[in-house]
């Protein structure tokens, strides 16, 4: 469904409050969540509900790959609705709020108590599953530690804006002086973090943040699509030592390397944008060695 302008692009943006303070509680079995297998922010949840071992706490599903004009669908490839049996993810968002009209998007967090969705804006989402579940929550790891989570917001931040976000600007970017800016600044950024990754193991130190797995959403993605198909190609992820090295430390661990399907992920975006390519021929390379090992922890320094 094309993106309407005048209207807020997350206009569900419920939050979950385990003190009563939002008609959300945090309750195991009640939420569930509809994400893509080739959205990064659905990587990203995907990721931080196995980290907090609350993948058995809230059920996920998927919709179909390829999104057409009608928007996110239910179909054969990736199964029916589990839980409401829509057809469209659009048929949700009709069904919490039948004046409805604007963006339809995935990650999107639906409450089986109250039949509606809860909101379609992830930051806010990650940031509830981190801070409002701990009491169901089977695993112990502070991906957003209080006393740095200023700084964790500022970097995830522009971990979004001047990298994700920046490599679909520059994708579609129809003005060669606009396309060449957007993708040196994106580039400036990558640089950043490369030098900020050769201090500590993750990119706040020892300690494994919700940053990281924003970053890693995108790493995934960089080489098998951003690169070409977007023409960010000043370089790959693999020319950066750092960053690469990092990216195969993240792989190791099983939430990453798991939850991430590089060969799903790349046929969908060589097929998701016919302006793009028009003749939607995926792309048999790159051949990346992810599990080369990284080195990480024994650098020293980290």
């Amino acid at each position: 469904m094309p993106r309407i302008e005048s209207v807020p692009l997350h206009q569900f943006v419920g939050r979950i409050r385990k003190d009563g303070s939002t008609p959300f509680a945090p309750e195991p079995g009640r939420y569930h969540f509809y994400l893509a297998i080739g959205c990064p922010y659905s990587h990203v949840i995907a990721i931080v509900l196995n980290l907090l071992g609350l993948d058995s706490a809230i059920s996920q599903s998927l919709v179909d790959d390829l999104r057409d004009a009608r928007g996110w669908a239910f179909r054969p490839l990736r199964g029916p609705d589990p839980i409401n049996g829509f057809a469209f993810l659009s048929d949700a968002y009709m069904a919490s709020r039948p004046s409805f009209v604007g963006h339809v998007s995935c990650p999107t967090l639906w409450d089986r108590r109250t039949a509606q969705v809860v909101s379609n804006d992830s930051h806010e989402i990650v940031v509830d599953l981190i801070t409002q579940f701990d009491e169901i929550a089977t695993e112990t790891v502070d991906l957003y530690p209080e006393n740095i989570r200023a700084d964790i917001d500022a970097l995830s931040s522009r971990i979004l804006d001047e990298v994700g976000i920046a490599t679909y600007l520059a994708g579609f970017s129809n003005d060669q002086a606009d396309y060449a800016g957007k993708v040196h600044a994106l580039f400036a950024t990558l640089d950043e973090l490369e030098e900020r990754l050769g201090k500590g193991r993750f990119l706040f130190g020892d300690r494994l943040t919700e940053s990281d797995v924003r970053l890693w959403a995108i790493l995934a993605r960089f080489d098998i699509a951003y690169h070409s198909l977007f023409r960010a190609n000043l370089r790959r992820i693999i020319d950066f030592p750092n960053l690469w090295a990092y990216a195969r430390d993240l792989y190791a661990l099983p939430a990453f390397r798991t939850l991430s399907d590089f060969e799903a992920i790349k046929a969908v975006y060589w097929g998701m944008f016919p302006t793009l390519n028009p003749s939607g021929i995926v792309p048999v390379g790159p051949l990346l060695n992810w599990h080369a090992p990284s080195d990480r922890t024994a650098k020293a320094g980290i």
